[in-house]
């Protein structure tokens, strides 16, 4: 059975290299990729770009996937951060030993899960998304990725593609 990643993006504003890099990551490591979010159908990111997400995040399974990744953009911080329903099913996904993951702003929303209280992760480098780490007893590292056996975290565009990598490098 192939291995599978479900990728989560806001219903609005995801960032595109946040996306579409760690995808093609996966996909050219063989591994199917699900995009999912708060609704489905097309989706326009921050700067114009589309993508389709396929399913509801809380109509799938979260012990299905290999990978969870929470991926940022402007509309992460508008509609996942708070997301109660999404924190339950990360925290759920986590017991079920599925490997948690987010970038930029979509690594704030597994930090507000509290699966990364007193460790290490990165994020965007601006105050409002730092700020949101250390409210959460998380040791902000200024690196493009931070990557732990059981959780990923990235700091944004820059680091997406090598993002992309630790997952793929996580899961084979």
């Amino acid at each position: 059975m192939s291995k599978q990643a479900l990728l989560i993006i806001p219903p609005e504003r995801f960032n595109e290299d946040e996306l579409f890099k760690p995808r093609e990551a996966l996909e050219n490591a063989g591994i199917e990729v699900t995009i999912a979010s708060t609704k489905t159908g097309e989706i326009i990111g921050d700067f114009e770009g589309k993508a389709i997400s396929e399913k509801v995040f809380s109509d799938t399974t979260a012990s299905d996937f290999d990978v969870i990744s929470v991926i940022g953009g402007s509309g992460t911080n508008d509609h996942l951060w708070e997301n109660n329903g999404l924190s339950t099913y990360l925290k759920k996904a986590y017991k079920d030993n599925v490997l948690v993951t987010g970038i930029c702003a979509g690594a704030v929303t597994v930090v507000k899960t509290g699966l990364l209280e007193g460790r290490e992760a990165t994020c965007y480098p601006v105050d409002v998304q730092k700020d949101q780490l250390k409210e959460n007893n998380v040791k902000y590292v200024e690196k493009h990725v931070i990557a732990h056996s059981d959780i990923i975290t990235g700091d944004g565009p820059d680091g997406a593609e090598e993002f992309g990598k630790a997952l793929v490098n996580a899961i084979n």
